[in-house]
């Protein structure tokens, strides 16, 4: 039996019965705009996970597999860790140009072409010999796609809360339905192009995400209409020109210039490191300003809870984000899988999210009913509690595969399991009320950047958590000693998932009181 495919066949069954009972539950609480931006955040993550769920594996076993195992590793995990920084840092730029410039529509229609194209690009790439050539044409793809993730990112999430009031008590909800959006095409992803790259052909895994990211922009256009006539271009960005250009086609143009200089620093880890931490210390520089020297004092005391925020959602995701890069290695070649692909496992926790975000859509309501809800600084702390307990149970399955003989099947697949769905509780608790609490925290006239700024602690986080992966490739054997191998993942898994996390959480508790005093009735 096949489980791969069934698992595929299952996957898109279960999500054509449970997305659309979902969404009519929901018609009459919410605008129809979300609807609209959850089904192309839908496609742009289905697009985003595939080709997630894909490139650590794409990387070590083709594209690098000439290399000894611990160094193939390595430069993987450092091509994994920099493009993804780039990707998240690049919302920054985006969401400035759509608050001052082009608005939001425009920049999630252009975002959205530029990683279908990027896609294409990785398909092209991956379908021929594996030359030099080749692979200086993946890094463009890999480029394209931060160009357009910088674009679409901080934007959709920042026109969303355009529909609901600051205060609104409907906003939480919206956003973990929005966030049950990204992760149906999470979900879909990992099994459909897992499946196609890793049976199939690499191209064809790629291709497909590029497919689903083109569907998602056909539908965001077509559905303008239910908009409510917002994201359009702001006064001042009609009147905006750069050598006689308008903002519009400048974004294209500098895009496309852009393009070539990120698929440099993805391939240059060292001057992207040097890059990411200077460009991000002067945009968190300038909050820090801005906070300081508000007029409003309530509005610069929520920025301050912002930016202590900011540090706590960047240590969760640097141990999240190891589901792309060195769980998916794990996975690969010591998990006992029952046939199916490793990047197919990638979609647990978005199962997982599909399953729950209702549940906690509706928890989160009736305690707000009930007075009950905890803060946001408190939903952090719960968050980052789960997240130590889930590596807590992967470093039990790494000494029972230790002790199993640290065969190619020696972990069961019950603690991979086990570890998702803590780290998915975990991430329901913190993800997506912590793109609702960004809109609330946000002086107005600034809303795009400070999103764009909450997406650079991913894009830090990533950074980190390729070097920790690299901590992990240092063990690597080429399978002559997987218990060396293994004791290296067991590690620093022990060590940054379990132990710092915790330490993270204790300070975020003694911080609580005081963030509640500065967020001003912001919940």
């Amino acid at each position: 039996m096949d489980f791969a495919l069934w698992s595929l066949v299952i996957g898109w069954a279960f999500v054509l019965i449970w997305v659309p009972a979902t969404l009519y539950s929901q018609r009459k609480i919410h605008p129809k705009a979300l609807f609209v931006l959850f089904f192309a955040e839908l496609w742009e993550r289905f697009s985003f996970y595939g080709m997630r769920a894909l490139l650590v594996l794409y990387l070590t076993k083709e594209l690098f597999d000439k290399m000894a195992a611990g160094e193939a590793d390595a430069r993987a995990y450092g091509i994994y860790g920099a493009y993804n920084a780039l990707l998240y840092a690049a919302p920054v730029i985006g969401g400035m140009l759509a608050d001052r410039a082009i608005g939001f529509r425009k920049a999630i229609l252009t975002g959205g072409a530029f990683m279908a194209l990027g896609q294409f690009i990785l398909a092209l790439s991956s379908g021929s010999t594996g030359t030099l050539n080749d692979e200086s044409i993946f890094f463009l793809g890999l480029a394209a796609l931060t160009v357009g993730n910088g674009l679409f990112k901080p934007n959709i999430s920042s026109f969303l809360g355009t529909f609901y009031d600051r205060n609104d008590t409907r906003k939480d909800g919206a956003y973990t339905l929005f966030y049950m959006g990204i992760n149906i095409g999470a979900f879909l992803a990992p099994l459909t192009c897992g499946y196609l790259g890793q049976r199939v052909g690499w191209h064809y895994g790629f291709f497909s995400a590029g497919l689903g990211m083109l569907l998602g922009m056909v539908v965001f256009f077509l559905n303008f209409k239910h908009l409510e006539g917002k994201g359009h271009a702001p006064e001042s960005g009609e009147a905006w020109r750069f050598m006689g250009i308008k903002a519009f086609p400048m974004t294209i143009i500098g895009s496309l210039i852009i393009i070539p200089i990120f698929s440099f620093l993805i391939n240059s880890e060292g001057i992207t490191d040097w890059l990411l931490f200077s460009a991000g210390f002067a945009c968190l520089g300038y909050l820090l300003y801005t906070a300081f020297t508000a007029e409003d004092r309530a509005e610069g005391q929520r920025l301050f809870v912002f930016l202590i925020l900011f540090f706590f959602h960047m240590i969760f995701w640097v141990l999240f984000e190891q589901a792309g890069g060195s769980i998916n290695i794990l996975t690969d070649r010591y998990v006992n899988r029952a046939g199916i692909e490793a990047s197919q496992f990638q979609s647990v926790n978005a199962l997982f999210i599909m399953l729950l975000a209702p549940v906690f859509n509706w928890l989160w309501v009736w305690l707000a009913k009930n007075k009950l809800e905890p803060r946001t600084p408190m939903k952090f702390f719960y968050g980052l509690i789960q997240m130590a307990i889930g590596y807590g149970i992967i470093v039990w399955g790494v000494k029972v595969g230790i002790a199993n003989g640290a065969g190619a099947t020696a972990i069961p697949m019950g603690f991979l399991i086990g570890m998702y769905l803590l780290h998915t509780t975990g991430e329901l608790f913190l993800s997506p009320v912590g793109l609702s609490v960004v809109t609330k925290l946000s002086p107005q006239k600034v809303v795009g950047f400070v999103m764009g700024s909450w997406f650079l602690s991913i894009a830090f986080a990533h950074k980190v958590a390729g070097k920790l992966g690299q901590m992990i490739a240092s063990s690597a054997t080429d399978g002559s000693d997987p218990v060396a191998e293994l004791t290296g993942f067991m590690d620093v898994y022990l060590q940054w998932g379990v132990y710092i996390v915790l330490g993270c959480a204790a300070v975020l508790l003694v911080l609580t009181p005081a963030m509640k005093k500065w967020m001003h009735g912001i919940n």
